[in-house]
């Protein structure tokens, strides 16, 4: 259980693969086959992509991070990621990753990073798409005008995620 509630992880040999929040809008995407039902989840027939075995061991250095995060003791996170979609995404979420901790951008400045001036709808489709939230922060991400808007754990962790790193924005700032 972390402070904005409970969180599914997920690593491959490679690095981390999925940090997903355990409630999930309707039609959000996941990596779990079925995110209600954990013995779906358990090493599928023979020839399956994907295989969840659980494993706190495997998992102990992201969660450790992690639980520096929450207690305001760090500011970015060290291991690897395996981070798992089209160009477009990839491009978006390596932009998230440049965000500083406790500052914010618009969609409107991730779509002129990665070279889609007009794109920041589709840079919000991309966050939308965000496999590993809080680590590929696009909890960073706000409107133009400075508010807060669409986030996949909802705006209230969105905005204890930017209260926990200091960020400003209008809405934080009033």
């Amino acid at each position: 259980m972390s402070p904005v509630g409970r969180l599914f992880l997920a690593a491959s040999d490679r690095g981390l693969v999925a940090l997903e929040f355990d409630a999930r809008f309707p039609g959000q995407q996941t990596v779990r086959p079925n995110p209600r039902d954990l013995r779906s989840e358990r090493c599928p027939e023979k020839g399956s992509a994907v295989c969840f075995e659980q494993s706190e061991s495997a998992l102990r250095a992201y969660l450790e991070q992690l639980r520096e995060y929450f207690a305001g003791e760090r500011r970015e996170f060290s291991f690897s990621l395996d981070l798992r979609g089209t160009d477009f995404q990839l491009a978006c979420w390596r932009a998230l990753l440049t965000i500083p901790y406790g500052e914010t951008r618009s969609y409107g400045d991730i779509a002129r990073a990665v070279g889609r001036p007009q794109g920041f709808r589709a840079v919000g489709m991309a966050n939308h798409r965000n496999p590993l939230a809080i680590v590929v922060p696009c909890h960073r991400v706000i409107a133009s005008d400075g508010t807060l808007c669409g986030y996949g754990g909802g705006l209230d962790v969105k905005r204890k995620l930017l209260q926990l790193e200091g960020a400003r924005t209008g809405i934080l700032a009033a």
